[in-house]
């Protein structure tokens, strides 16, 4: 096992993410206790050392299941990360409530990690409003060694990001981004990270095969990888671009069954980066699959400067095009939410100003009212 340094700590490379667990006549919170500690007796024996799970996996019971399964290992053998969910902004005045219900769950007295879930568009304003005192309350965990580290996990925009980061950065230890050879340019994550090592923080990955989406491609596609490197499985390039990635400390993996922990395993049992012509290849993968899906927009943002609902179209092409390749997916629908409403894509008039200058030739007001009517269903 790969082990990469973080602090006083070695982490293994490779990190068991707990949200999708093999589970029990199809129910997501009917966990298959002996498949899982079946999972964790190879991964502690293969050398995984790290364990992710949140409040919300698997209906509530991720946490409860894995404070079980790891009950069987010395405390100091692992490292188990969870999370506030501040995803609900309903909780966020249960911040003491939820984090003392979390230990219990899983039957220790410390984390070694623990974030901010699923910083937004949406909860952004909840996690900086100094009334919940959210962050204040995690430091005194953390002053009281009930926290180990502290950091966040983020689908938002570079935007929502900066801010959290400009208010809270200081306090932060790492960041959980989702981070894949194809979100490198269809969720900017390339820029995400460029944002993190602006704050010179580490990098958690998660999401690295985008939830198995990335597992098989179309075969003009593999072919195109496996003339590159003969002997890497699709999944394996999946796994190799991120090695590639000096920021990255971490890449959690979501495996649901025995035959996935172990081939991702076997892949981290030796570092063997894309050099820059496998690095191009990969990315001009990604450049052919969304030329499919996506609009070719360049965000030179001729088309803001001439729409007279001042509507931010560059970011709202970028949310459709995720939104048509992901087949919905939260995250579009979710920022959607979080925009005035005279600011989504509604909001257009179809006056076509924005055509008139958009060097790309794109049907700015054939998307909008697409979009819009997708969002409605």
């Amino acid at each position: 096992m790969i082990y990469r340094k973080f602090q006083d700590k070695q982490l293994s490379a490779l990190g068991m993410g707990c949200m999708r667990l093999p589970i029990c006549e199809n129910e997501q919170s009917k966990i298959d206790i002996d498949a899982v500690r079946e999972m964790v007796a190879y991964a502690m024996e293969k050398g995984i050392n790290y364990y992710d799970t949140a409040w919300g996996y698997h209906d509530g019971q991720s946490e409860i299941v894995m404070g079980k399964v790891l009950a069987d290992y010395p405390r100091e053998s692992f490292y188990l990360a969870s999370k506030f969910p501040g995803f609900s902004t309903a909780n966020m005045e249960r911040v003491e409530e939820i984090f003392e219900k979390q230990l219990e769950k899983c039957g220790v007295e410390y984390f070694d990690f623990y974030m901010f879930h699923n910083l937004c568009e949406n909860n952004v304003d909840g996690y900086l409003d100094p009334k919940y005192g959210i962050l204040d309350y995690l430091l005194k965990q953390k002053k009281n060694g009930r926290i180990r580290h502290l950091g966040v996990s983020t689908h938002g925009t570079l935007d929502t990001m900066r801010r959290f980061l400009d208010a809270y950065g200081e306090h932060m230890e790492f960041c959980q981004i989702q981070l894949n050879w194809l979100d490198w340019k269809l969720q900017n994550a390339k820029a995400k990270v460029d944002l993190l090592r602006e704050y010179n923080l580490p990098i958690w990955v998660m999401e690295p095969v985008r939830g198995g989406k990335l597992v098989s491609l179309e075969e003009k596609y593999e072919t195109i990888l496996k003339e590159a490197r003969p002997e890497a499985s699709v999944v394996e390039w999946a796994f190799r671009f991120l090695q590639t990635i000096p920021d990255v400390g971490m890449t959690l993996s979501g495996m649901s069954n025995f035959e996935q922990l172990r081939q991702n395993i076997a892949t981290y049992e030796t570092e063997q980066p894309l050099n820059e012509k496998e690095w191009d290849t990969i990315l001009g993968v990604a450049r052919s699959m969304m030329e499919k899906h996506t609009l070719p927009c360049t965000a030179c943002r001729y088309c803001t400067t001439n729409c007279p609902m001042q509507l931010d179209i560059p970011m709202l092409i970028d949310l459709y095009n995720e939104f048509n390749y992901s087949g919905g997916g939260f995250v579009p629908p979710m920022v959607i939410r979080s925009l005035p409403e005279d600011k989504r894509p509604a909001a257009c008039i179809g006056c076509r100003a924005c055509e008139a200058v958009c060097p790309q030739n794109i049907k700015i007001s054939e998307m909008m009212s697409d979009f819009t009517e997708k969002l409605q269903k």
